[in-house]
């Protein structure tokens, strides 16, 4: 068996970010004058931001938009935002089981890092600007054992990778969209992780 490093997704399944990102469209609304529906976009958190930027923006105008957010979003978007219950125990789960965390998210990661240090959750990597299958690649290079997230497209992530993937019903897709994306384990948040990251290294180390 690989040694223990389990991924985490960021947004709503460490962190409840939406606050802060719907004050970061707030924002973007009033700089650009091109209404966001922030309560919308902010739930269906999990898909890069160009997609939602798109739904919003004519075409031309896509990438100056998401420059624009993104220079928006350390002053709107990090004070807001806070952990989702367990997620401290959960990232600590892991390092008393001599593991190591990555965080693997469609946010950039510099972004990701604002947050993470804002809340003083420690971790060993962060590996930003994937989603669905490309976060396979980082999953992959880091030696990843477990990977956890919210979206659908985070279970993709995990059957890409070749690891079980542990989904979290924090975020917008339900149980049993998780189930059916390939999941291995669902749970309602992550205050049962530690449990079942013990069942699931019990259960490698039986076969």
């Amino acid at each position: 068996m690989h040694a223990l490093t389990v991924g985490f997704d960021l947004d709503m399944t460490l962190v409840d970010s939406r606050p802060g990102i719907a004050a970061t469209y707030r924002a973007l609304t009033a700089q650009t004058g091109v209404p966001v529906d922030a309560d919308a976009a902010v739930s269906r958190l999990g898909p890069p931001l160009r997609t939602e930027i798109a739904r919003w923006f004519p075409p031309e105008q896509v990438d100056a938009a998401v420059r624009a957010y993104r220079e928006l979003y350390p002053a709107y978007a990090i004070t807001p935002t806070v952990p989702l219950p367990g997620a401290p125990a959960a990232i600590e789960a892991v390092r008393e089981r001599g593991g190591r965390v990555l965080v693997v998210t469609s946010k950039l990661g510099r972004l990701a890092r604002l947050h993470l240090d804002h809340l003083g959750l420690v971790v060993d990597e962060v590996a930003g600007d994937l989603f669905a299958e490309e976060k396979a690649t980082a999953l992959r290079a880091y030696g990843a054992t477990h990977y956890v997230g919210d979206h659908v497209a985070d279970m993709v992530a995990a059957g890409a990778a070749e690891v079980p993937g542990i989904g979290v019903a924090t975020g917008p897709c339900p149980p049993d969209a998780l189930w059916a994306a390939g999941a291995a384990l669902v749970l309602d948040d992550l205050t049962g992780f530690p449990a079942a990251l013990d069942g699931t290294i019990r259960l490698a180390l039986e076969q």
